[in-house]
C-alpha cells in the first residue's frame, strides 16, 4: 500500500477475498494446500481470460491479466522442471502398472496428489499422455 502499487494491491486483495470466501463457504480454515489450490484456480482463470482477450484484440486487458498471473505465480511453490516431472511420471506408472491410455486417469489421480502446486497439471497431463502412448 505504501509503495502505491495499485495493480499489485488489487491482485492481492482479490486473492485474500477468494481465500476468505472459500473459508466462509466451507466453514473451515484453509491449510497451505488449499490456499495453493485457490491460487492455482485464479491463475487458470486469468490464463483463460488472456486467451479470450487476445482473440478479441484487447492487448491492454490481456497484459493486465498477464501481470496478475505473474504476481500470483510468485506465491506458489517453486515449479518443477520437465525432467523432474518425467521422473515422477515414471515412478507413478511403475507403481500403478499403467500400460496405455486407458490408465491415464489412474496415473493423473496419483500425480495430482504428488505434484499439487509444484507443476502445471496441463503440462503434466500432456507428458503423461505422451508417456502412455509411446
Amino acid at each position: 500500500m505504501r509503495a502505491k502499487d495499485a495493480a499489485r494491491l488489487s491482485t492481492l486483495r482479490l486473492l485474500t477475498a477468494a481465500i476468505k470466501q472459500r473459508e466462509v463457504d466451507e466453514r473451515i480454515e484453509l491449510d497451505d494446500a488449499a490456499v495453493v489450490a485457490v491460487i492455482e484456480k485464479m491463475i487458470k482463470q486469468r490464463r483463460e481470460s488472456i486467451t479470450q482477450f487476445e482473440k478479441g484484440g484487447r492487448a491492454d486487458l490481456a497484459d493486465a491479466e498477464k501481470a496478475e498471473v505473474h504476481l500470483l505465480s510468485a506465491y506458489l511453490p517453486a515449479q518443477m522442471g520437465d525432467a523432474e516431472i518425467r521422473k515422477e511420471i515414471d515412478a507413478v506408472v511403475a507403481a500403478t502398472g499403467a500400460s496405455g491410455a486407458k490408465d491415464m486417469g489412474k496415473v493423473m489421480g496419483a500425480l495430482k496428489a504428488r505434484l499439487a502446486g509444484k507443476a502445471d497439471m496441463g503440462k503434466v497431463s500432456a507428458l503423461v499422455k505422451a508417456r502412455l502412448a509411446g
